[in-house]
């Protein structure tokens, strides 16, 4: 990991290497969909696996000499089912828009109907979106959260699925901070006759530790991304319960979609699966839900909007509104006092995508570093502050020390010293 002969051969992109190590050193991520990886993780990421193409699935490749990569394979396989009950799974895909593209074609023809959460409403770009793949190919129709509420109300999608008669419902969201009803779509589903594919790409890992219900029993197929919640290196996967999907899953993957997967992320992600395995992953995962509870309380006491009111889970999406600020603004602020954070649209939203009136925080990365529920407290404070405080310098120079106070406490990567790429 101290990337030697890097710096040797390539002096810019170590420096850059050695840049973003002292980035995300220097600020507390608030990122939902990120997350710092074990340096084990990383170690499988930057092996001789790369080296290796293998065309195919473990036992039927089109190329020799991979005796040792499907091992790999099959480890990560078999973790996957191990840690989430399901009966086959697929670790091939480059992403989780990937993951999702390979459902459609294993299970709809083009221009089938499928029904996803609008992504105004918290989705995800893959479950429809016009400019996606996903809408350019498929006949999009979507559900969305109550006005008042701003929870998914199942009858509204019970009535819109029997309006519609999609052949495919898809669950899952990338800014939705409440738990979904599972086993309620699978009853729609199944009345309308349609499959039911859950994308739980934010919440594998609360999923894999216990602190959120699991969609594998009730859904027909499971996608998601490797990172993360689950903390792994940026990929996708599939599993199901039905080992016919999942024969027509890995056609879709290859050679439906991808050529040679990348072996390296294949062994990083059977890394990252049985590091899931562990008794501490699920003492984790309860306590990225229980730091997410306590950060989005202090944001409410300090005057901010919650959008549904609170959080479930990992993330919590705030009205800037009532503030007099927008996401964008917010994002820049906290960035300049070390919290790394993203704006993001909010049900309704009047302002554009790349300004928007929200901002997205999630805790599975402070979770890492070791923060509890005390400081993501005071994180939630500080942040309330800076927004309140935004033109006083002095303030925000205040909150900028603290912040540092907390980094310092909370080391990332301790274990490649201070110069690891020189």
């Amino acid at each position: 990991m101290n990337h030697q002969n890097l710096y040797r051969t390539d002096p810019e992109i170590a420096g850059v290497l050695r840049g973003e190590l002292t980035r995300q050193r220097g600020c507390i991520e608030l990122i939902a969909s990120e997350n710092h990886t074990s340096l084990s993780v990383m170690e499988a990421m930057g092996s001789t696996l790369t080296n290796k193409y293998a065309e195919g699935y473990p036992g039927k490749r089109y190329y020799g000499g991979c005796q040792k990569v499907d091992m790999a394979e099959e480890l990560a396989r078999t973790r996957a089912c191990k840690l989430f009950g399901a009966a086959a799974a697929n670790v091939q895909p480059h992403s989780g828009c990937q993951a999702n593209q390979a459902v459609y074609q294993a299970l709809l023809n083009p221009g089938d109907k499928i029904m996803g959460m609008s992504l105004a409403d918290g989705g995800h770009l893959s479950h429809g979106a016009a400019f996606n793949a996903s809408g350019k190919f498929y006949d999009s129709v979507f559900y969305g959260v109550d006005a008042k509420t701003e929870r998914i109300d199942m009858d509204a999608v019970r009535d819109r699925a029997l309006a519609e008669k999609p052949a495919l419902i898809i669950a899952g969201a990338s800014a939705y901070p409440r738990i979904i009803d599972f086993a309620a779509f699978a009853d729609i589903a199944h009345e309308v006759g349609a499959y039911l594919m859950v994308d739980m790409a934010h919440i594998a890992g609360l999923v894999a530790g216990g602190a959120h219900p699991s969609p594998v029993p009730y859904a027909d197929i499971v996608t998601s991304t490797s990172h993360k919640t689950l903390r792994g290196p940026r990929g996708g996967l599939m599993v199901t319960k039905d080992p016919e999907i999942a024969a027509k899953y890995d056609k879709a993957i290859f050679p439906g979609t991808q050529g040679g997967p990348l072996m390296h992320v294949i062994a990083a992600k059977a890394v990252a699966l049985r590091e899931a395995m562990q008794p501490e992953f699920k003492e984790y995962a309860h306590q990225i839900v229980k730091n997410c509870a306590a950060m989005a309380q202090a944001l409410a006491e300090g005057g901010l909007r919650l959008v549904s009111g609170g959080t479930d889970n990992h993330l919590c999406l705030v009205d800037l509104s009532p503030a007099g600020v927008t996401g964008i603004e917010v994002e820049q602020l906290l960035e300049g006092i070390g919290i790394t954070a993203n704006k993001n649209a909010i049900p309704n939203d009047p302002l554009p995508t790349n300004v928007t009136s929200g901002i997205r925080l999630g805790t599975a990365a402070m979770t890492t570093r070791g923060f509890d529920e005390a400081e993501a407290r005071r994180l939630g404070q500080i942040i309330v502050e800076a927004i309140d405080k935004r033109e006083d310098g002095s303030v925000l120079r205040d909150l900028t020390t603290e912040i540092d106070e907390m980094l310092v406490k909370h080391p990332l990567y301790p274990e490649l010293g201070t110069h690891p790429y020189s």
